[in-house]
């Protein structure tokens, strides 16, 4: 057993241990062995053991633990748990939980709650929490001011170290990280950010303003999320400031928030690769209805599509009946295009999402692909004759014209695989230039294209070879 499978089967061990004990205890009544067995884990292995009890159950273990950890752990909860839980409290306990979340991550959730129920929610938040998770409820749906939070430390430049370490012995429990310390005016405008660190081991006589290079990165809360990522990704951050228009500090949004958000992007773009609408719920958990609803209407159109090849077909129905061993290699012609065109096209799309090529790199992209698909058109195609040529010399099956017949598929591989590897590659940028997610040039839309292009590449060649012959 690997270092790393030992590892899991300890978590996995840890786990399924502990969450006995607590059942049993549970079981017994003994409410304060729960708390003592839960007071010192971590809130996702918290979370893990509340999902793994039942529902009854874990309405109890939040009952017996402190405020705050019991809010971390509810934090951690899938939406579809929380949403059972909070159906399963008492009053009581659904104003502790809520006042005590973290702003952005109880956004999250109610972003996720049925219009009618997040406002019965609201109700339930003290008049602080209230205002702020109206504030950041009223930014626009998918814009950082959604992630952010406002439990941050700012301090002032005229500031001392040791004023600076003082105040945040006093507030610094309610801030979401530490890291990082933001410097503002006498505005509140963002100046500066200085890490936790540097004052750590600085004299405490020394003044913020002396630390300070007036370098900082920061998001503005009216942008996309997906800024948000992209700067985490380059900047290498655990949290970024949020400002305004006008510059003043706002929020922050830490890693924890963007990574989910990178997470369901990901997601997202793997459904529509594959030829469906985003789930946008859990595989398991969606409805069978809504399932249906989002994959149907792509295979309809795809269906549609694939039509075409039939029409194609009809269109050569003259070559095909003069030469039936032409029919014999369509399905290897159709899949060959579709196959590289659906790689050239999974490709361009991770890399537009990724930022490794921009709009204006197409044709560099369009050069390179039709050397990759040509290099990789006479790869099969040579594969192609060579199994023709085999196979006739044992037996009579492409009859005596064989040579003809494998220098057209020969050549048709050719042609099919660089057309789909252009196209492939290709339909991303056009996509993404209209205004339209790249993701949704998904590979078996690429293949259908390709397969009825492919028919007419396959057959225009099989005249110019065959003709006079089999044609």
């Amino acid at each position: 057993m690997s270092k790393l499978d030992r590892s899991s089967f300890a978590i996995n061990y840890d786990l399924s241990h502990l969450s006995t004990q607590v059942r049993q205890a549970i079981e017994k009544t003994d409410y304060k062995a729960v708390q003592e067995l839960l007071l010192n884990s971590p809130a996702p292995m918290l979370a893990r053991v509340i999902c793994s009890l039942p529902i009854e159950n874990q309405f109890i273990v939040l009952r017996v633990l402190p405020r705050a950890l019991a809010s971390m752990a509810f934090e951690y909860l899938s939406f579809e748990e929380q949403q059972l839980l909070l159906k399963s409290m008492g009053h009581e306990e659904i104003v502790k939980i809520l006042n005590s979340m973290s702003p952005d991550d109880r956004t999250t959730l109610f972003e996720e709650l049925p219009a009618a129920m997040t406002k019965q929610m609201l109700t339930l938040l003290s008049p602080a929490e209230r205002a702020v998770a109206i504030e950041l409820l009223g930014y626009p749906e998918g814009s950082i001011g959604r992630l952010m939070t406002p439990d941050y430390i700012e301090v002032h430049q005229d500031w001392s170290v040791q004023q600076v370490l003082d105040f945040v012995r006093e507030h610094g429990q309610n801030s979401e990280t530490l890291n990082v310390i933001y410097v503002v005016d006498a505005q509140g405008k963002l100046i500066d950010d200085i890490r936790i660190r540097d004052f750590l081991l600085a004299p405490l006589t020394t003044k913020v303003s002396a630390m300070m290079d007036f370098r900082y990165i920061a998001l503005k809360a009216a942008d996309e999320q997906e800024k948000a990522v992209n700067i985490f990704k380059s900047e290498d951050r655990k949290a970024l400031p949020v400002i305004d228009t006008e510059g003043l500090l706002i929020g922050i949004v830490t890693i924890d928030d963007v990574l989910n958000l990178a997470e369901e992007s990901a997601t997202r773009e793997i459904q529509r690769i594959g030829g469906s609408e985003s789930l946008d719920e859990p595989y398991m958990q969606i409805a069978l209805s809504r399932m249906v609803k989002k994959r149907g209407g792509w295979l309809i159109i795809l269906f549609l599509g694939e039509m075409l090849t039939a029409t194609a077909m009809g269109f050569f129905e003259g070559e095909i009946s003069k030469a039936v061993v032409l029919a014999l290699f369509v399905p290897l012609i159709i899949s060959s295009g579709g196959n590289s065109g659906s790689q050239a096209t999974t490709l361009i799309i991770r890399a537009l999402a990724l930022g490794e090529v921009k709009l204006k790199d197409w044709w560099k992209v369009l050069r390179r692909e039709i050397l990759v698909g040509l290099m990789l058109g006479v790869v099969l195609g040579t594969i192609g004759f060579m199994r023709i040529g085999i196979w006739s010399a044992f037996s009579t099956i492409y009859g005596p014209h064989w040579l003809l017949v494998g220098l057209t598929v020969g050549f048709s591989l050719v042609g099919i695989v660089m057309w789909g590897s252009v196209a492939g590659s290709m339909l991303p940028f056009v996509l993404r230039k209209v205004g339209f997610d790249p993701a949704t040039a998904s590979a078996p839309f690429v293949a259908t294209l390709v397969d009825v292009t492919g028919l007419v590449i396959y057959f225009t060649v099989a005249m110019l070879f065959l003709r006079g012959t089999l044609l």
